[in-house]
């Protein structure tokens, strides 16, 4: 039978546009997901978008739209955003729909039947634009908001609860049991620390909340996220309504997070699971956030980094290569133009654009632009073919860690010793000395270990990758290929012809 695997983004909300910190999250998730099956899993890989709530009533009043028509509209920006960076999502998933609602009522009556919820009063302070409840003790000074740092209001009013606090133990134990469970270490301890200075039970209706899903106990109550947007990666499964791709998925195998919704992740939601005794994920990983000159992005400083925009200026693929290999996943980023340039250039187009762009050439001209034979083995050869195995067998576990800058650092270890082997085997000399076999032997070599890197990269840069797969002259999908290609050397056909284009990646300008 063939390994599942279930993984998430969180649901974006659609109050405005998508930014960097969405498309980070979701490119993470996409190599996971093209990694996994390239590996054999069946993979489901769930995103799409949280629509419900005061906030979104409110922004969609300011543009004189209905709340449905701007969700739809914002919606259309995530969805195209995605196609433009190769996001190979499984399914996408809306709060407002009726697959998801089922279930938020069904999983709301359920709770509320086993008194898992109960009726109460909450008195706290409450901050309009972040439409959240704050202690005294969380407020910034001046009793403003900690987030948004606006005045909040004093509220008392009639409430239902989730017993939170019923599932401390149950939470620390599972924790404790699976050290994986959260994930970098840091935000695990960071999780743990929070739940053993003990948890309270939640408000999860609003008596005041505009938009969102009524409360099926009583209707003029609406259900808050933690229990609406939480259940999208069951309800997206079809749970309670349809139990074979639920039974087939779930539990989840990776849910990535941004680091600020991590508690919501992994402790909320883990609990709501204990409650309808349900297996929690098996991995929430919480990354950090790409910052501008030390600062987190906002509207209001200015410093907000478009994708959209850098798609249309350099393309999908040099955007997800530099996310993903500047910073360490999990550790906070500094993005800036000059950066990115450096590292496209440095990486793409000197090192894996140069070894497409210093091969082909050399086919063309002494091998009248077919795939050589190779003859015999020589020790530099085994070197570079060796190098590549070793790479392939070292990949899986930083790629299952989710250590993305470190595999790809790994990766162009082969990039790099490929681009020596050029220079040492010097196969314009061997031209010159009319050495034919041993010249037949280093190209074949060098195309071969193109032809593995094309697989290796796809995950991470897809387009690149088949076009790469393609001027070797392979006609067949790259995103049907499987594992063992990988692993097996030798494979790329004598004969065929090479199909040279332009430069891959041309070099920017800074």
């Amino acid at each position: 039978m063939t390994d599942k695997f279930y993984l998430t983004t969180p649901l974006y909300y659609v109050n405005d546009v998508p930014h960097i910190g969405h498309a980070y999250t979701t490119i993470a998730a996409d190599v996971l997901a093209r990694y996994k099956r390239l590996r054999g899993y069946k993979v489901f890989f769930l995103t799409g978008t949280d629509e419900h709530g005061n906030k979104i009533a409110r922004a969609a009043k300011e543009r004189g739209l209905s709340p449905e028509e701007l969700a739809d509209s914002v919606v259309k920006r995530f969805q195209n955003l995605w196609g433009k960076l190769y996001i190979s999502y499984d399914d996408f998933i809306r709060t407002t729909e009726s697959r998801h609602t089922k279930v938020v009522e069904k999983v709301f009556l359920r709770l509320y039947e086993q008194k898992d919820i109960y009726k109460g009063f909450y008195e706290g302070w409450y901050c309009v634009p972040c439409e959240s409840f704050w202690l005294e003790s969380q407020l910034a000074e001046g009793s403003l908001c900690p987030e948004c740092k606006r005045p909040v209001e004093r509220v008392k009013e009639e409430s239902y609860f989730f017993r939170l606090s019923k599932y401390q133990d149950q939470l620390l134990n599972y924790i404790e049991k699976n050290p994986d469970f959260v994930l970098p270490p840091t935000r695990r301890n960071e999780v743990v620390e929070f739940i053993k200075r003990g948890l309270r039970d939640i408000s999860v209706t609003r008596l005041r909340l505009e938009w969102g899903i009524p409360c099926p106990v009583e209707k003029k109550h609406t259900i808050y996220v933690w229990i609406d947007a939480l259940l999208n990666y069951i309800s997206a499964l079809g749970y309670s309504l349809d139990g074979e791709k639920f039974s087939l998925f779930w539990p989840a195998d990776v849910q990535l997070v941004g680091k600020d919704i991590l508690k919501f992740h992994a402790i909320i939601w883990p609990a709501l699971l204990m409650a309808l005794g349900i297996k929690p994920p098996r991995k929430v990983f919480a990354h950090g956030w790409w910052m501008v000159k030390g600062e987190k992005m906002s509207k209001s400083r200015g410093n907000v980094i478009s994708p959209e925009e850098l798609v249309e200026r350099y393309g999908a693929d040099p955007l997800r290569y530099f996310l993903l290999r500047e910073v360490p996943f999990g550790e906070d980023g500094n993005f800036s133009p000059s950066l990115f340039i450096k590292r496209v250039n440095s990486d793409l187009a000197n090192d894996l654009g140069n070894l497409l762009n210093r091969t082909l050439p050399l086919v063309e001209r002494y091998c009248e632009g077919k795939v050589p034979c190779p003859a015999e083995e020589r020790a530099e050869d085994a070197e570079l073919r060796e190098k590549v195995r070793q790479v392939v067998l070292r990949l899986d576990e930083l790629m299952n860690g989710l250590a993305f800058s470190e595999a790809l650092s790994l990766i162009w270890e082969i990039i790099r010793f490929a681009n020596l082997y050029i220079d040492r085997s010097a196969p314009w000399r061997l031209a010159k000395e009319g050495k034919k076999e041993r010249l037949s032997t280093v190209l074949y070599y060098l195309l071969e270990t193109l032809r593995v890197v094309s697989l290796l990269v796809f995950p991470f840069i897809p387009r690149s990758a088949e076009r790469i797969w393609a001027q070797l002259g392979l006609e067949d999908k790259l995103s049907e290929k499987r594992w063992d290609e990988v692993e097996r050397w030798g494979i790329l056909p004598s004969g065929i012809r090479v199909r040279r284009k332009a430069p891959l990646f041309p070099r920017i300008k800074e």
